[in-house]
């Protein structure tokens, strides 16, 4: 699927922004990526709300191998191949991914360990600078 297609498709669920990514293209609206069309297909965020739909359609969730094993990823669920038909419920499922990706990332808070890292991380160098010129004073 190229750009175009991937614009066309979702032109009655509104914008979108389309981006590389891996092999193929991340898509997003309002900031948050709820899609991906991969060699594989298009995969839509799911969440334990819209999983049962996709799982009554038949789809399968997201899944790649590595050279150990296959990983499945449970948040990204194939779309069914009907609604690349029926441009209006295909926007309808957007919406729901959407949602789901919106949900996703409220359950994700800020760190605040990794935040004051990186802020002791900066201020080490300077305490080592002050250190380094006072030493250079002394001698």
């Amino acid at each position: 699927m190229d750009r175009e297609f991937l614009t066309d498709l979702f032109a009655d669920f509104g914008p979108v922004t389309i981006r590389k990514m891996f092999s193929g293209y991340g898509i997003s609206a309002d900031g948050i990526n709820f899609a991906l069309s991969l060699r594989a297909g298009l995969f839509f965020r799911a969440d334990e709300v819209t999983i049962p739909d996709f799982e009554a359609e038949g789809s399968k969730p997201f899944q790649y191998s590595t050279r150990a094993k296959i990983v499945v990823v449970n948040s990204y669920w194939e779309l069914p191949a009907r609604l690349f038909d029926d441009s209006a419920e295909l926007a309808q499922w957007a919406r729901a991914a959407l949602a789901a990706a919106q949900r996703a990332k409220a359950k994700t808070r800020p760190k605040k360990k990794a935040a004051a890292k990186k802020a002791t991380r900066k201020a080490v160098p300077k305490k080592r600078l002050a250190k380094k010129a006072a030493k250079r004073k002394v001698r």
